[in-house]
């Protein structure tokens, strides 16, 4: 007998007992049936460019609603929002976050649309472990046709996000290398589910890609064609962008990714994408 109940978001079926967490932090079985414990619970706001989501190729020129809370399902260790992701401030934050219903939250996206506002992204730390917040959000959100964006690192079931894949407009996805020894061993994730997320999203909205270079680990050529070969085959049009790495968190062990390794990995992303974008050169 199973002691305690069986999320569904990501590929660990984390076993939750009833008033503890799963992995991420945030999952939580409450009467029999796991919940996220973070449900509108906000420690980011913020209205900023569409572009600094980033997404370059959706809406150019405007603005979003930016909203984060808590908790995240992988273990980035150069995480840049670890603060709220899975650092030991995240205790610190929780007691600090603010209840935002659905109604509220779009209520305030709807009054910054004088300021270019389009909608609201669901960023900073990882969206879809609270997907249940993120669709009652996004379902009000469609009725005052604004948009619903997502900035996620796709580690999550298909089946279980797919009455959310109709109300999102857009999405930007990390792929963050292309190796399963680079996902499991480093960020504790699984390449093959984000790659299952990724091609089914791209059925539904606008998609675009995200890859951080790390020096020593992901930043051969060889995985770059590879991994810009396969967004091909799904669509030669979705956009890509290869960010530079600074160190930060508990990555500190090596420089920032050289400016000219970025732009080499671009040309030759560049061989199977229509549209390759560098970040923080």
């Amino acid at each position: 007998m199973v002691d305690g109940a069986v999320c569904d978001v990501c590929y660990r079926h984390c076993v939750i007992k009833e008033g503890e967490n799963g992995f991420c932090g945030v999952r939580t079985t409450k009467d029999g049936k796991v919940v996220p414990e973070n449900y509108g619970k906000l420690t980011s706001i913020a209205l900023d460019p569409i572009e600094k989501k980033p997404l370059n190729r959706f809406y150019p020129g405007s603005y979003i609603l930016s909203v984060g809370s808590y908790g995240c399902n992988l273990r980035c260790p150069f995480c840049q929002n670890y603060e709220i992701s899975w650092g030991d401030e995240v205790s610190v934050i929780k007691k600090e976050s603010s209840f935002v219903s659905p109604i509220e939250l779009s209520i305030i996206a709807e009054e910054q649309v004088k300021n270019g506002s389009i909608g609201v992204a669901f960023t900073y730390n990882e969206p879809l472990i609270s997907y249940e917040y993120v669709l009652d959000t996004a379902k009000l959100l469609k009725e005052k046709n604004l948009k619903t964006v997502l900035v996620t690192n796709g580690m999550a079931e298909p089946k279980t996000m797919k009455e959310l894949f109709e109300y999102v407009d857009a999405m930007n996805i990390d792929l963050k290398g292309f190796t399963d020894r680079y996902y499991e061993e480093l960020l504790k994730g699984n390449r093959k589910m984000v790659m299952d997320f990724i091609t089914e999203a791209v059925k539904h909205c606008h998609v675009e890609l995200t890859t951080l270079i790390i020096p020593g680990e992901n930043d051969t050529e060889d995985e770059m064609e590879n991994l810009s070969h396969w967004i091909s085959e799904l669509s030669p049009d979705i956009p890509l962008h290869i960010s530079r790495f600074f160190p930060r968190f508990h990555m500190t062990d090596r420089g920032a990714t050289p400016v000219d390794k970025i732009y080499r990995l671009k040309e030759i992303a560049e061989q199977n994408l229509k549209y390759v974008y560098t970040g923080n050169c």
